[in-house]
């Protein structure tokens, strides 16, 4: 039998490494910190997200165009209340996409580096 490998950390490019630090550790609650001489944001569980700022990085367009920079993967955040999380995610720079697909179960929304997450009902 083989042993499982765990998920370790997630590492996401964006244009300004401290900003979406701040971004993210202010949204979700978790604690700011710095992991491999890189900004992060840690969870009381020990999920890990690292930042990596590229001086040639390219936000990605959403829904889907051809021939433009496409997503590779994005959050999905499981809240309470969505229309609060959207209300705070909004205040601490982000910015709801235009496309919705959700209803009343998710809303899409861009962080300040324009990575596309969710924000769904749990």
């Amino acid at each position: 039998m083989s042993q499982e490998v765990a998920l370790g950390n997630v590492m996401v490019d964006c244009d300004d490494e401290k900003k979406l630090q701040k971004f993210y550790g202010e949204l979700l609650g978790w604690e700011m910190c710095e992991l491999y001489a890189r900004p992060a944001v840690r969870s009381s569980t020990g999920i890990v997200f690292l930042f990596i700022e590229e001086n040639d990085y390219i936000p990605p367009v959403w829904p889907e165009k051809a021939g433009s920079q496409q997503k590779q993967m994005h959050f999905d955040f499981q809240v309470e209340n969505v229309l609060e999380a959207v209300k705070k995610a909004e205040t601490l720079g982000a910015v709801k996409a235009s496309s919705q697909f959700g209803g009343d179960d998710f809303v899409t929304m861009f962080d300040p580096a324009g990575h596309p997450f969710c924000l769904c009902q749990k």
